[in-house]
């Protein structure tokens, strides 16, 4: 028992990051993702039920395309890794407890915004508004402290990208702007705030290193909404600990 419920969480997770990618990917192009078919994006081909078994499929078919033969996407088997070995993780982390689903739903958001945000440079209004919801409904159930924390969390997430994007003329874009308010109900004024610095820290990091290896261009459009969700993934699982060790060797003499 103690092996098989392990097991039986990561193949959960990782056919929830199959279903995450599906949405990334159809969501911005306003495609049905719950009634219609998986399809090959090259050929249009719809995939049988043994194309479509994750991470397992992309190893048998050697990331190619079973008809026409084209390269499949590395995000399609990240995302369900992604989504399995975290959500493993989070069962370690937090055990059978409603942190547990908060941690799926901060997970599926995070893999939902990086597959649109890479393949797309957008981030659904029609997903925002669904995760404002449901993270709103999950803080009338289980509240932060003080109650009105989720409140000032979004305001505060909106009105920084909102200036950052005011001074920097267009630095951010809005979709970043109403993800970090959304983040901002469910992790609270501080994880926001840190989640933010995490986010400009590691995006800096990235697009100096490519810009470096000329991957990139000093004007080429940049997705920011992975390193967000990044920020808010390491604030949710250690955003007290990263707090308290600031605290301690940064602040108090």
């Amino acid at each position: 028992m103690s092996i098989l419920f392990p097991l039986y969480l990561f193949l959960a997770g990782i056919v929830l990051g199959s279903f995450c990618n599906v949405v990334g990917l159809r969501l911005p192009q306003n495609a049905p993702f719950i009634t219609s078919r998986s399809a090959c994006p090259s050929c249009s081909t719809k995939l049988s039920a043994g194309e479509l078994i994750p991470v397992a499929s992309y190893m048998i078919r050697k990331a190619k395309c079973r008809h026409c033969k084209t390269r499949i996407s590395l995000l399609y088997p990240a995302g369900e890794l992604f989504t399995g070995v975290f959500l493993l993780l989070s069962y370690n982390h937090f055990g059978w407890t409603v942190e547990l689903l908060e941690a799926g739903l901060l997970l599926s958001l995070a893999v939902i915004v990086t597959i649109s945000d890479v393949k797309y440079m957008v981030i659904p209004n029609r997903l925002l508004v669904f995760s404002a919801l449901a993270f709103t409904v999950l803080r009338l159930f289980h509240p932060l402290q003080p109650w009105y924390d989720p409140l000032a969390g979004a305001g505060v997430g909106f009105a920084l990208v909102f200036f950052i994007i005011f001074l920097s003329r267009g630095g951010m874009g809005a979709g970043d702007m109403k993800l970090l308010a959304v983040l901002g109900l469910f992790l609270g004024v501080r994880l926001t705030l840190l989640t933010l610095f995490l986010a400009v820290a590691a995006g800096a990091v990235v697009s100096t290193f490519l810009l470096a290896a000329k991957m990139i261009s000093r004007r080429q459009p940049f997705p920011f909404g992975p390193f967000l969700m990044a920020g808010a993934l390491i604030s949710f699982y250690y955003g007290d600990a990263l707090t308290a060790f600031y605290l301690r060797y940064f602040i108090q003499p």
